[in-house]
């Protein structure tokens, strides 16, 4: 495992590290996992090279999405995701240990909302963006669905949603905008209503707030 030291930390995912990696192979997990995967595989063709995940957690995306590299603030998490063949890294969003223009896209996967600074952290990734580069993110939108549950479970102090602050999509688009990117396109998926997911959907493009889970495209602004 490679560490870097000045810029790593404990993480609230370090105790229940394997508890959080075996969500994913629960029925629902897994059929929630697998939706948002395939909503991520219909926007990845043209995104340059190299790709980065930022908070890439026990590597569950990375290995699906065929991203080599991670950063992440949970060692524990990390050992996961260096048995799934990611080269990883350990330290934070906000403070990036990699050269100005050095990846051509950078992911964030359900990171945004445990971001310390959010704007720190989208200004770090867009200065090691290549000039073309793209930012994706994956996130739950506070209107829909499943950011309304995950809204009541922050306030009954969930062990994870408790530290987590959901953002509107306008919220986004501001954070983007003031960090250097602008929306170039949105994929929505998981219409199932929580509690009632049965099977994988196809994603669909655009955006909707019926939608439990969005992609954002981004690209810098020059």
């Amino acid at each position: 495992m490679t560490y870097l030291t000045g810029n790593g930390s404990n993480s609230l995912f370090d105790p229940l590290a394997e508890q959080y990696d075996a969500w994913f192979d629960e029925e629902e997990g897994k059929l929630i996992f697998d939706t948002e995967v395939k909503a991520f595989r219909k926007v990845l063709p043209p995104l340059p090279q190299p790709w980065l995940e930022v908070g890439v957690g026990s590597g569950r995306f990375a290995e699906a999405l065929s991203i080599k590299t991670g950063i992440d603030p949970s060692a524990n998490l990390l050992e996961i995701a260096e048995r799934r063949g990611i080269k990883v890294f350990h330290g934070k969003g906000e403070e990036l240990p990699f050269s100005d223009g050095s990846y051509g896209t950078v992911f964030l996967i359900v990171t945004l909302c445990f971001l310390e600074s959010p704007v720190a952290a989208l200004r770090e990734a867009r200065r090691i963006l290549k000039a073309d580069g793209r930012l994706v993110l994956g996130v739950v939108l506070r209107e829909s669905p499943w950011g309304r549950l995950y809204q009541i479970k922050k306030e009954e102090g969930h062990r994870f949603y408790s530290h987590a602050t959901l953002y509107s999509y306008r919220e986004i688009e501001s954070l983007l905008a003031d960090s250097g990117f602008r929306i170039e396109k949105v994929v929505s998926t998981l219409f199932q209503q929580p509690g009632e997911v049965k099977e994988t959907e196809n994603p669909v493009d655009g955006l909707s707030v019926n939608a439990g889970f969005t992609v954002i495209i981004a690209g810098t602004i020059l």
